[in-house]
């Protein structure tokens, strides 16, 4: 198979990815780049944190529904091919985060992404069977998302979370993130790109970051497009309360 112009590493519960992805997709359009979308887990990365002392109480729960919809979207790529993993990322990523907010714990303890019953309707929405649901469970495909998170963290360095970018694999430059909070305009979109880009590609260059970051401008999130997000401090380039 053809490599991609750009290997997109996401976890669908991560509003950063989500909306990093959504101006990937409209460099694509201008650009005509082909994207691979390819798995990177928050709950694999954080395995061996005990979450309960060092992330806020709904994290685990959350990481967990990525998890779950991971194997879906491994199943859906191992029976449908790369284009059905693209479908029903942006069918999620729509339902979880341009929609009302979709997160919730229900009495069994799981976060209400990782059901059944809001997987289902995205799975329509995306032209895939349905049947692709009973993959939630199934633990097999963990070793996919082990290894393809490991691919991810492999090209970067392990002290980042998610997105990951690969641009012109398999030689190409790769990055964390960006961490965007705010949609680029259609006409600012490719020279974003370009400059994100022309600086990674630099070699000598490792980072360029800073920690706080504003709630992104995501319905799913309570912030409308519009409206200035929170601002948080992400010490660590996450939510965890401690190292």
């Amino acid at each position: 198979m053809k490599q991609a112009d750009i290997n997109f590493y996401f976890d669908p519960v991560c509003p950063f990815a989500w909306m990093t992805s959504k101006w990937v997709r409209m460099v694509q359009e201008q650009r005509d780049y082909s994207v691979q979308w390819k798995f990177i887990s928050l709950r694999i990365i954080n395995r061996d944190i005990d979450y309960a002392s060092h992330f806020p109480a709904e994290y685990e729960a959350g990481h967990t529904a990525g998890l779950r919809l991971l194997r879906v979207a491994a199943r859906a790529r191992e029976d449908q091919g790369p284009d059905a993993v693209a479908r029903l990322y942006a069918a999620l990523g729509g339902r979880i985060f341009d929609s009302e907010p979709a997160d919730g714990i229900e009495a069994s303890g799981l976060d209400r992404r990782g059901t059944r019953e809001f997987l289902k309707p995205a799975l329509a929405e995306a032209g895939l069977p349905a049947s692709l649901a009973d993959a939630l469970e199934d633990e097999s495909l963990d070793a996919v998302l082990a290894a393809e998170t490991e691919e991810a963290l492999g090209l970067t360095g392990k002290d980042v979370g998610t997105p990951i970018i690969h641009f012109q694999p398999p030689e190409g430059v790769a990055f964390f993130g960006p961490v965007i909070s705010r949609l680029p305009r259609e006409d600012e979109a490719a020279e974003l790109w370009d400059h994100v880009v022309g600086l990674a590609r630099f070699p000598g260059f490792a980072e360029l970051k800073r920690s706080l970051r504003e709630l992104p401008q995501l319905r799913g999130l309570g912030v409308d497009p519009d409206e200035v997000g929170t601002q948080e401090d992400w010490h660590g380039g996450s939510r965890r309360t401690k190292k």
